[in-house]
């Protein structure tokens, strides 16, 4: 190197964040590991909570099992879903100046859009929970380990997040709201938003995960048990059971409310022939 010349100060690189597992290593179970499920049995409480102190006390089970998985999900929702996107619209790193696109394949970045598209067309910076300080871009750290996606932007499941937040959460309060009257008052009502979330939900849930069996799941990491079966099988599968249920109480009661409908039309044509 000549005198009176210095190097060139090679690109900085976002902190790492994405930690592939090696196959038989255990999980990293830390601080932000136990809070972040500790969060999640919260929001859980609080939506049985709400259940004990906003219906009526005559409310059967099934009207209490319904209502603490829409308060439920509407918290998961608002909170936690809902902190995905700040993270993505408002927590950023800056690339520097020095930085070029050979330089996007360093192993601490993981670029989630396709090539020359760039969210909010910033170019010059990345975006996502994997680049925040806050509890909650922790959390979204910590489920990122099982889905790289939600470290970062991936278009897909942004889109989906607008809609879950902005329209499956208020959707899943109305009808906690519905589910606090008489039980056979308006019960088709409700059996009729109840079917249309549920399907918003497995619809979103497929369209989530779809694309990563299609391509042979390169942001899922099923190395250890804790990242298969506790994040992305059981509380993913959450999303799956519910809804499915709630489709085949949906679809047995308006049956049974089109039946005694006909039965009732029935009686009405024979006594026209009296």
């Amino acid at each position: 190197m000549a005198w009176g010349k210095t190097a060139a100060p090679k690109p900085a690189a976002p902190p790492p964040v994405y930690h592939h597992s090696t196959p038989g290593q255990g999980p990293v179970i830390d601080a932000t590991t136990i809070t972040s499920l500790l969060a999640v049995v919260a929001l859980l409480g609080g939506a049985y909570a709400a259940s004990l102190r906003l219906l009526p006390k005559t409310s059967s089970t099934k009207t209490r099992i319904l209502f603490i998985w829409h308060s439920f999900d509407a918290l998961i929702h608002l909170v936690f879903e809902g902190s995905f996107l700040w993270n993505c619209f408002f927590v950023s790193y800056s690339l520097p100046t020095t930085f070029s696109a050979s330089n996007a394949q360093h192993p601490h970045i993981r670029i989630l859009t396709a090539p020359d598209v760039y969210w909010l067309k910033a170019s010059d910076k990345l975006y996502g929970a994997a680049y925040g300080a806050g509890p909650f871009s922790k959390l979204w750290q910590e489920y990122a380990k099982a889905d790289h996606r939600w470290g970062g932007v991936d278009l897909t499941v942004v889109t989906l997040e607008i809609l879950t937040v902005g329209v499956g959460a208020p959707l899943a309060l109305w009808i906690c709201w519905q589910l606090r009257g008489e039980e056979r008052k308006g019960a088709l009502k409700r059996w009729f938003w109840t079917t249309v979330l549920a399907t918003a939900e497995l619809y979103g849930g497929w369209m989530t995960f779809a694309p990563e069996w299609f391509s042979g799941s390169p942001n899922l990491d099923t190395s250890n048990w804790m990242y298969t079966w506790l994040y992305l099988a059981f509380f993913n599968g959450l999303w799956v059971v519910f809804p499915l249920w709630i489709l085949w109480e949906s679809y047995a009661a308006l049956s049974s409310a089109m039946s005694q409908a006909e039965m009732i039309d029935l009686v009405k044509y024979l006594k026209k022939d009296e």
